[in-house]
């Protein structure tokens, strides 16, 4: 069944791509580039996390502030993607790009030079607000520069496969950097990565007109911005508060009044930050589920089983991020796979939900782990099978979220499937946090606490707590995915990405 294509704003004159800019020539390089960006900011999510201890014991913060460090970064990022998806539509993807790439930089060079608790919290948000610019920038370019369509899978598997594999990479890395060099190289390596970026970016994008008319919708901006704000704070104060807490009920039952509030304002506004008829196509809104799901399922896997790994069966940072290097190799493998071969030919509706009770099946298996687990019998096999899931759902859901979007709304699209990967992410991590340490906190009742036997099984209980829930959360996937995904291959419009001159 067509798909109906986007429609432009009424004071947009639409023309199609000439011939002599479809494809651009240097179209790979720029997907080096971007893939480039979306890894460091995909694994500034995790390599922070290993190198926290260390931090933590040079700058002098509490266990209960510990957690800022993280939040701080996912406030921010988590809050500002749609505005920044608009901003790139509104003021150029070029520029946005390059801005963003800068600020993250700096933002980095700040945190890695920190001397305070506060100035590190300051830097990690500071580098969200800027990632929120850079995320939905690059995935907007991408969406523009694959105007092919075979080309286009190929390349969404490839940013499926960063996007995906960025936060086991940053767990590699931050082991590496922590234990040869300072906790503070977690935040100067983002240097390195910046500067490759900036100059690619630079040499090889093309800068795109925009209407100086325009305007932000700002009740809109503000809207959403505290909407997301609040539903992210809610959750991160989940971690260090019960679920019954006021206040974190208060800013949950908040954001989504502030939510509902946006999309009444939307259906309203001259000029809306994220148009309505970019949600309401099946297989894109299927695929905006799809991402948010699949956020909150894999923190069972990179979250828990780090600590599982470190914490009950002694490996050091950097054995535990080689452990993940199986599961990056599944991911990568089924990204491609299902990017160039699988959905072209069969469409969504198999090969998601497949991915989702693979992911599911996965943290079922992961749940018998115990003090004796071996490596390569017990922990490989189903990080491998978690990996080959997880590339059959992200890289067709990010693709089929921007897919078929006038060129006029690619960037807040992005900036939409970014929004649900970290709203999703940040869901997962205080859900899941939340409900283990109750397992553990069941498991001590009547034991003797001090004993450190007790100890290790009660850190057993709460991972398998957290896998048990992840394959719940994957398992919704799979019925979610087979009711939304229409049947077949997606149709290509040759008219489904113009050039659009304000």
């Amino acid at each position: 069944m067509p798909r109906p294509t986007a429609d432009a704003p009424a004071d947009a004159t639409v023309t199609s791509l000439p011939p002599a800019e479809a494809p651009s020539r240097h179209r790979w390089w720029i997907l080096a580039v971007i893939g480039v960006a979306q890894l460091m900011v995909v694994l500034d999510a995790t390599i922070v996390n290993i190198a926290l201890p260390s931090a933590q014991k040079d700058l002098g913060f509490s266990d209960g502030d510990r957690q800022w460090i993280v939040t701080a970064y996912a406030l921010a990022f988590g809050s500002l993607l749609l505005l920044g998806g608009r901003i790139a539509d509104l003021f150029g993807r070029k520029m946005t790009f390059l801005v963003g790439l800068v600020g993250f930089a700096g933002a980095s060079a700040l945190g890695g030079a920190a001397g305070s608790f506060e100035v590190l919290v300051a830097a990690r948000a500071a580098q969200g607000v800027f990632g929120a610019l850079l995320a939905p920038a690059a995935l907007s370019l991408l969406t523009t520069t694959f105007t092919d369509a075979k080309e286009r899978a190929k390349a969404f598997g490839v940013y499926g496969a960063i996007a995906g594999a960025g936060g086991a990479v940053g767990l590699l890395l931050g082991g590496v950097l922590t234990e040869h060099l300072d906790w503070r190289w977690t935040l100067y390596v983002n240097l390195v990565f910046a500067a490759v970026a900036f100059v690619g970016g630079v040499i090889l994008l093309h800068r795109t007109s925009r209407d100086k008319t325009a305007r932000i919708d700002v009740p809109g901006a503000v809207l959403v911005s505290a909407g997301l704000f609040c539903l992210v704070y809610g959750f991160s104060n989940a971690e260090s508060h019960d679920w019954s807490s006021v206040a974190t009920w208060g800013y949950l039952a908040g954001g989504a009044v502030l939510l509902a509030g946006f999309t009444w304002w939307q259906t309203r506004s001259p000029h809306p930050l994220l148009p309505l008829r970019v949600l309401l196509d099946r297989n894109r809104g299927a695929s905006f589920v799809s991402v948010l799901i699949i956020g909150a399922g894999m923190f069972g896997v990179f979250l828990f089983l780090t600590y599982y790994l470190q914490q009950s069966l002694g490996y050091t940072p950097i054995e535990t991020g080689l452990a993940f290097l199986p599961m990056i190799g599944g991911l990568m493998l089924t990204s491609t796979l299902a990017s160039t071969v699988l959905i072209p030919r069969i469409g969504p509706k198999p090969v998601v939900p497949l991915g989702m009770g693979a992911a599911a099946a996965a943290m079922v298996w992961l749940t018998g782990l115990d003090l004796t687990s071996g490596y390569t019998t017990d922990i490989m096999p189903p990080l491998i099978v978690a990996g080959l899931g997880f590339g059959l759902v992200m890289a067709p859901a990010m693709s089929l979220a921007t897919d078929g979007v006038g060129a006029e709304d690619a960037g807040v699209a992005s900036a939409a499937v970014n929004t649900m990967q970290q709203v999703g992410g940040s869901l997962g991590t205080a859900l899941l946090n939340t409900l283990s340490t109750s397992a553990a906190t069941d498991y001590l009742v009547g034991r003797d606490f001090r004993d450190p036997a007790v100890q290790a099984q009660a850190g057993l209980e709460a991972y398998s707590t957290a896998y048990g829930w992840s394959a719940a959360f994957f398992a919704a996937g799979v019925v979610i995915s087979v009711l939304l995904y229409r049947r077949g291959a997606p149709v290509q419009d040759p008219d489904a990405a113009p050039v659009v001159h304000m």
